[in-house]
């Protein structure tokens, strides 16, 4: 079919294939299907039943719809002469069937849509049906639009809730295809208004793409992410826990981020996990329960020369470690003094104010003896002596004033402390 031709109307193509009927042919239901897609149906799956309404077929007998067939070449050939007889620039843009043909092709469109819609939890042929969704609103706001106010967002929710449900009684692979592509028609959309937002934090949808986020593909798992990260843009972190834990959600993320599947889907994980901290009620407390202290040093151990990465990882920590805790289980990680230390001075401005934002938080809020050591032992406490003599934000500077006054005594007890910098710290006492 020439492409630039107008969309076929929707009862031109097969209810299976959603492609134009080449050969049409109806069933004992009444239904009309293209011949090669209803063989296969019949005759390679050996199903009895008609795909489009799933009630038992009287007999198998296929018979051509001549009128379907004649209406459909109508088309067409008027199609054909349409596009051969002017030019764009011609009678064709000022022709009344011109004019006509947009908008009655838009309503063609939008009713296909909602058709297809209706039948959606139906039909057997589900994946089919949600490209085609996914490729009628592909960019088009008014298609989406018109998807979201009839209900799509709750079915897609449905479909999605089914498919995992099968999965997990019967390990059906073809299943989570559909929950795969039903999470990519959801992904298409702007998911930027209250009411979408808080049909996709239901349960029955969130858990789905939590657990495409966990073993999806490596394209499912993008639009997983791409669905958290609208959800999060659009400030509904408050509803972070509405029906769901939200322990499910970070375990999620932080799986993602120990795993390093993609540098693309650990960035947007990074940022969803921030609003998640911030937001959701206990995010800080649930965060460090399910380990998220321990994955974001280690990240920061690798990571630490990526400015964006080692940036939003120290606001992690700050966050996480304003929570006792958080500053425990900071206190009780090997690497975490070392691993903050490194940025100061050496990654952004900004890296060096969360870091001893992070250092303050862990030695001055509450004094642990190991952080003390692990802050001489990693040349911490040099960074924070070094920060004094350099233009640094009031804050910063008056934070690294403090500790060094509160802990030179301990310090000036260790060995490997050198000796200018002792006779810096009598200076400053």
């Amino acid at each position: 079919m020439d492409m630039d031709m107008e969309e076929p109307p929707h009862l031109f193509l097969c209810p299976i294939s959603m492609e134009l009927m080449e050969d049409p042919v109806t069933v004992s239901t009444g239904v009309t299907y293209d011949r090669r897609s209803i063989e296969r149906w019949l005759f390679s799956y050996g199903r009895t039943t008609c795909p489009a309404t799933m009630q038992p077929l009287a007999n198998l007998d296929l018979t051509p719809n001549h009128t379907l067939a004649r209406v459909i070449s109508s088309w067409l050939d008027r199609g054909s002469s349409s596009s051969s007889s002017s030019s764009p620039s011609t009678s064709s843009l000022s022709s009344p069937v011109h004019e006509l043909g947009t908008p009655l092709t838009r309503m063609l469109e939008e009713e296909r849509l909602r058709s297809a819609l209706g039948d959606l939890e139906e039909t057997p042929f589900k994946v089919t049906a949600l490209k085609s969704m996914r490729s009628c609103m592909a960019g088009d706001v008014a298609m989406q639009i018109i998807f979201v106010a009839s209900g799509g967002v709750e079915a897609i929710g449905r479909v999605m809730a089914q498919a995992l449900a099968e999965c997990g009684t019967g390990g059906d692979f073809s299943a989570f295809t559909v929950c795969e592509e039903a999470a990519a028609v959801l992904a298409a959309l702007p998911l930027s208004d209250e009411a979408s937002v808080g049909l996709v934090l239901a349960p029955e949808c969130l858990r789905p793409v939590m657990a495409l986020l966990q073993r999806g593909s490596a394209e499912a798992r993008l639009h997983a992410m791409d669905i958290l990260t609208k959800i999060s843009n659009a400030g509904a972190g408050d509803h972070w826990t509405t029906g769901i834990d939200v322990d499910d959600v970070l375990k999620s993320l932080l799986e993602l981020l120990s795993d390093e599947v993609s540098a693309r889907l650990s960035s947007r994980a990074l940022d969803v996990l921030l609003d998640v901290v911030e937001r959701a009620p206990s995010g800080r407390a649930k965060a460090v329960e399910v380990g998220a202290v321990h994955v974001l040093v280690e990240l920061l151990v690798v990571d630490a020369d990526d400015r964006h990465v080692a940036e939003r990882i120290l606001l992690l920590l700050k966050r996480l470690c304003k929570c006792p805790e958080g500053r425990l289980a900071f206190a009780e990680h090997d690497l975490s003094v070392a691993a903050v230390a490194r940025t100061m001075l050496r990654v952004s401005d900004l890296a060096t104010q969360l870091a001893v934002k992070v250092l303050w938080l862990v030695s001055m809020v509450a004094q642990s003896e190991k952080v003390l050591e692990d802050m001489v032992l990693t040349g911490a406490v040099a960074k924070l002596l070094g920060l004094l003599h350099v233009e640094s934000a009031p804050s910063t500077k008056q934070k690294t004033v403090r500790m060094v006054r509160i802990h030179g005594v301990f310090w000036r007890q260790y060995p490997c402390f050198p000796t200018d910098l002792k006779d810096y710290l009598r200076l400053l006492d």
